[in-house]
């Protein structure tokens, strides 16, 4: 099993010392570059580059940059999607999110961690586990999202927020570590 194979089964894998891993992410920082070094107005550019870069990009997908991510190809973004500046991805692993999501400014999301072993991590280890927001989340400012954490649709994570585990739907939940605060009530 090759180090890609590792990193997309949630293994253990050397992304620093695999020449295409190491190859794929110098790819995808160099688009980042391009997409952030662009004018805003100019859409059709921007539009290409995140169509070049991401696995899916959905219809009215808009995110102000700066951006960064480590491969692109593992984010799956629904349609109308908008993300506000310092939105970072660590997407070792998938990363799906869903339709009309919105994300406030300096939100991460984390596929990616390091084994707590300081021999493992020595060598240059790490693994990296799907993250899944699902349709209609609001995701607030400062907020980190951790390897593995899926959130449910309609929910509402607050700012400064550390998502360590999943998020149900149709709640409002913040804090480090994120809580459940309460339920929200669906409108019929």
């Amino acid at each position: 099993m090759d180090n890609r194979e590792k990193m997309r089964a949630g293994l253990l894998y050397d992304a620093a010392g695999d020449t295409e891993l190491c190859r794929e992410r110098e790819r995808a920082k160099n688009l980042c570059l391009q997409f952030n070094n662009l004018p805003y107005g100019a859409k059709g550019e921007r539009r290409k580059i995140l169509e070049e870069l991401l696995g899916h990009a959905g219809t009215n997908c808009d995110i102000i940059g700066p951006f960064m991510c480590d491969y692109g190809y593992n984010i799956e973004v629904g349609d109308n999607f908008f993300a506000n500046n310092n939105f970072t991805i660590l997407d070792g692993a998938k990363v799906t999110i869903g339709n009309n999501v919105f994300i406030a400014p300096n939100v991460g999301i984390y596929t990616a961690g390091h084994p707590l072993d300081a021999r493992e991590r020595a060598r240059g280890l790490e693994y990296a586990y799907p993250v899944s927001i699902g349709d209609d989340v609001w995701i607030g400012a400062g907020v980190s999202i951790l390897p593995g954490v899926c959130i449910g649709a309609r929910s509402v994570i607050g700012a400064g927020s550390v998502v360590t585990k999943d998020i149900p739907e149709d709640v409002l939940a913040f804090g480090n570590p994120c809580r459940i605060v309460k339920k929200i009530n669906k409108i019929s």
